[in-house]
């Protein structure tokens, strides 16, 4: 008898006695009323072992014998099922050898044979670095980025190019994000530096000039960007 049951029976008897209410014993215990009620009419027959379940250290019957749990084992230490999973491991040993057992009873039986880590998981790349150009001027980097430079104060941008070999920066503060402005920023990078190889940009209309195309022709999507309104009042997809 472990100390839990010892003190359920304790308030059993308590109980039993009426020196606490039934539904003071069934909060006690962590159980309903009823099962307190039969508790009290098992008691004087079966003494104190009416705390006991009577299944207690009774093998369940839907053990797997150990046999089987060996047989899995050996089955799955080959090298042909060597990096299987225990959800694999599962499959091959009822569709292969009729072996019947769960997930997770597979999952303990490899965990405890040393055939599988829990928690082990395959290190994906997210994102590989392009290694800097090895020389100056080979690649420029050229973006404006927004924001209270000056706070307080009005919203500046920030339009920088950085040499990608050397990180050698030129940058200017601008009110407005103008192709004018972008072309003063080149034009300070030119005569500072001279023209590099090439520009690394984003998809800005400031820096790349879109292919005219008629928008009757085909592959030509007639998106919002292709409207003209022919009011003011008008918008472009109403």
């Amino acid at each position: 008898m472990t100390q839990a049951d010892r003190d359920r029976l304790v308030t059993l008897k308590k109980a039993k006695k009426k020196l606490i209410k039934q539904r003071q014993a069934a909060e006690d215990v962590g159980v309903s009323v009823r099962p307190i009620k039969r508790l009290r009419q098992r008691l004087k027959p079966q003494g104190d072992k009416v705390v006991i379940h009577g299944l207690r250290g009774v093998a369940s019957k839907r053990r797997i014998g150990e046999e089987v749990k060996q047989r899995a084992i050996e089955i799955l230490s080959r090298e042909e099922y060597e990096g299987f999973g225990p959800t694999l491991a599962r499959e091959y040993l009822n569709q292969r050898h009729e072996l019947e057992a769960s997930r997770e009873t597979v999952r303990k039986w490899m965990i405890e044979a040393k055939l599988w880590r829990a928690g082990r998981r395959k290190i994906e790349v997210v994102h590989v670095w392009r290694p800097r150009r090895s020389r100056f001027g080979e690649i420029v980097q050229w973006d404006t980025s927004e924001h209270a430079w000056l706070a307080p104060g009005p919203k500046l941008y920030l339009i920088a190019m950085i040499d990608d070999a050397t990180s050698r920066v030129g940058a200017r503060l601008v009110e407005r994000d103008s192709t004018g402005a972008n072309l003063g920023m080149l034009e300070l990078w030119l005569r500072r530096y001279g023209w590099p190889q090439s520009f690394y940009t984003d998809q800005a209309s400031l820096i790349r000039t879109a292919e005219k195309r008629r928008r009757d022709e085909p592959g030509v999507e007639k998106d919002a960007g292709n409207c003209r309104p022919r009011r003011s009042a008008e918008r472009c997809g109403n």
